[in-house]
């Protein structure tokens, strides 16, 4: 139930981050967020995009994990959980390390409680 309701909180996030990225990148709420200039965030809003929607791949696979029959739900849930967790750590060591705490760290701790619980 808990790592239920988890992956469903990091599916969300990520959803919300393809959001960002994909329509808000070069908008004030999208700016503040990322902290970019504006001409920054012009330059590399194909950049950002291409990352939105790698964003809402990995959203899908953990919804996908919530909706499999039983038998393949964990392995599914591991695989998505995985990338995220990857994802995040790369993130925070390449360009930002609160990625590590808002994406690396959630993910790290939902494979443990769907693992263990």
């Amino acid at each position: 139930m808990l790592g239920t309701i988890l992956i469903a909180l990091i599916a969300i996030l990520h959803v919300y981050i393809l959001v960002l990225e994909m329509f808000l990148w070069d908008k004030p709420y999208g700016l503040k967020a990322f902290g970019n200039t504006l001409e920054k965030a012009q330059l590399t809003k194909v950049l950002a995009q291409n990352q939105g929607l790698y964003n809402g791949f990995l959203a899908s696979g953990l919804v996908w994990s919530l909706l499999a029959p039983t038998a393949c739900a964990v392995a599914i849930a591991n695989f998505f959980l995985g990338c995220v967790l990857v994802a995040g750590i790369y993130g925070g060591l390449t360009a930002s390390k609160k990625i590590i705490y808002i994406q690396a760290v959630p993910a790290l701790i939902t494979l443990i409680v769907v693992n263990l619980f």
